[in-house]
């Protein structure tokens, strides 16, 4: 059995893990990283990025199926290759599944395939094709992520019940689907599938869509849903799923109470994440809450030595959010380690951006209206639409909005909420003013250059304060 000794070992190489990894290395730190699966986690291989290239794929169909709308003419009917999506997707998740590896490699970070368990707060064994591995290290960062919550009266079968993973590889275009939850990861998929012509109804326990987001986005988007031809049902919950051969019958009780049994050919279930935390060794460790390990803003266990980022911590379960906990947490550990050149900083869980990408995409970040007005805050509200921006017309993107709330008596951003086209790339602009702790003054000063989506973000603080120049 091999004896290997490091200033660091990551547990897990996703978002969190490799980018914790990479800035120990850059810090000076001996280095290395255990993952059972692939690098990059399941955000770069059945996560973010292939969903993102799926949606892609949807997107372009999307266009082409309203080519007219833009003069132009294309000759038959536009279908959907399957399997030449799913082709090219896995194409990008492996393409950067091997950058990942190029960055260990740049950065001299050992990398040990296999399964890793924790025999104390700074130690662990690895097995894997190699046998077994011992590892030690001055410190441990826990990245182990999560995995998808399954029904407990129906577990998926990959064949009709299926999680996100199954829904990125399906053995066939469904031709009724069921989309239990409307979190981010239902909603994309539910975007998904109806841009290729499938009958979608989504179910969701709560009285409105994408829950987490301001009241008006949920408004906005279920409806702009419907149009699109999706079914919705709202304060709805799936009681007993029965899987046959041909299809999968629900049970299905809606806001009033009647309950219905409805025949779909398929289900995704989208209804949270289970942190990947059991058999790890961290029983004695570390304090858990429901599976998630504790830390502190650094992301320090109670055992010396011990860490942990990411999905396996409480939420925000945001691939970004991972990443920033990893440089904060390596910089601490490698401020314990005597570099007095790193400043760490807590993060800032109200500047966390959160984005959707549906069609309309959804964007946001900070408080909603009402969570704003629950802490006590006397709010400024902005809104300014689509349709007043002649860039979202010239695209033939008129539809949405972009919300801003402000403290009224110190102008300080609170949040701000979009629906739109293209809105998750313009959410960082409300980030970094964030982050800064820019009042409505700075922005109302900035130039926003023209003609740009971006201009609305100006218009929205322009309107909080009755001055809005273009609606």
């Amino acid at each position: 059995m091999a004896d290997t000794s490091y200033d660091v070992v990551l547990l897990g190489s996703g978002p969190g893990g490799y980018v914790a990894a990479i800035r120990c290395a850059q810090l000076g730190l001996k280095t290395a990283i255990v993952e059972r699966e692939n690098l990059g986690g399941i955000c770069l291989n059945w996560g973010c990025i292939p969903t993102k290239a799926m949606l892609r794929s949807a997107e372009i169909k999307h266009f082409m199926d309203h080519a007219a709308s833009y003069g132009l003419k294309v000759a038959g009917e536009i279908e959907a290759d399957l399997d030449a999506i799913v082709k090219r997707s896995r194409g990008v998740a492996k393409q950067l599944n091997h950058g990942v590896g190029h960055l260990m490699k740049k950065n001299k970070i050992a990398v040990h395939m296999g399964e890793g368990t924790l025999t104390g707060p700074t130690s662990l064994t690895v097995k894997g094709e190699k046998g077994e591995e011992k590892l030690s290290a001055k410190h441990v960062i826990v990245a182990t992520g999560a995995r998808a919550r399954d029904l407990p009266f129906a577990p998926a079968d990959g064949k009709r019940v299926w999680t996100y993973r199954h829904a990125m590889v399906p053995p066939e275009m469904p031709s009724k689907l069921l989309v239990i939850g409307s979190g981010a990861i239902g909603i994309e998929f539910a975007s998904f599938y109806n841009d290729m012509g499938v009958d979608v109804t989504v179910v969701e326990m709560l009285d409105r869509i994408v829950p987490v987001e301001d009241a008006d986005v949920s408004t906005f988007l279920e409806k702009n849903l419907k149009k699109q031809g999706m079914t919705i049902m709202t304060g709805a919950g799936v009681e007993d799923l029965k899987v046959g051969g041909k299809g999968v019958t629900a049970k299905i009780k809606d806001k009033a109470g009647k309950t219905e049994t409805t025949e779909f050919s398929h289900v995704i279930v989208a209804i949270g994440i289970v942190p990947n935390t059991e058999d790890v060794g961290l029983e004695k460790l570390a304090e858990m809450d429901r599976g998630f390990i504790q830390i502190d803003d650094y992301g320090r266990t109670k055992s010396k030595g011990l860490w942990a980022i990411g999905d396996c911590t409480p939420g925000p379960w945001l691939a970004h959010k991972a990443s920033h906990e990893g440089v904060t947490c390596a910089e601490a550990i490698a401020k314990e380690l005597g570099n007095t050149d790193v400043h760490p900083h807590p993060l800032n869980r109200d500047a966390i951006p959160g984005c959707t990408y549906c069609h309309p995409q959804v964007a946001s970040v900070g408080m909603t209206e009402a969570k704003a007005k629950e802490a006590g805050y006397d709010v400024k509200v902005g809104n300014f639409p689509f349709i007043g921006n002649g860039k979202a017309i010239a695209l033939g993107e008129a539809e949405g909005f972009i919300k801003t709330v402000f403290d009224a008596k110190t102008g300080e951003l609170l949040g701000a909420h979009m629906v739109g086209a293209e809105v998750t790339e313009l959410i960082q602009g409300y980030t970094v003013g964030k982050t800064l702790e820019t009042t409505e003054a700075e922005l109302m000063q900035t130039v926003f250059p023209h003609p740009t989506l971006s201009e609305m973000m100006h218009e929205s603080v322009l309107d909080a304060y009755g001055r809005a120049l273009h609606y």
